[in-house]
């Protein structure tokens, strides 16, 4: 009888996690779908290839100031030197997700792109 316990309450447990996991993982899925249309011909993979220094890589964005929210949707609103602006083509909320998949990203070594 305990032992059934144990796997239900095991079994709970997992669901729980998984259920309020979920909107952290649609969050980061759309940021990626964002990423992927607009931003990966010249960072796929957290790479520049315009300015090989200036990449998406978290020692790259702490280098140049750019390792906050904040700072990658200045960039991306407003654009600078040969990145463009997208404000005009994306919405607030489409930025504020890209911005947080880059960081994510950048905090995990760009290994799931």
């Amino acid at each position: 009888m305990k032992r059934i316990f144990s796997i239900l309450a095991i079994a709970l447990t997992m669901f729980l996690g998984l259920s309020f996991s979920q909107p952290a993982f649609a969050e980061q899925t759309s940021g990626q779908k964002v990423f992927s249309s607009n931003c990966a011909s010249c960072h796929a993979g957290g790479t520049n290839r315009v300015v090989a220094a200036k990449n998406l890589k978290k020692d790259a964005l702490e280098k140049y100031g750019k390792y906050s929210v904040e700072a990658i949707v200045a960039q991306v609103t407003k654009g600078k030197g040969a990145m463009p602006a997208f404000g005009k083509k994306l919405t607030a909320n489409e930025i504020n997700l890209v911005a947080n998949y880059v960081i994510e990203q950048a905090d995990n070594g760009w290994a799931k792109s």
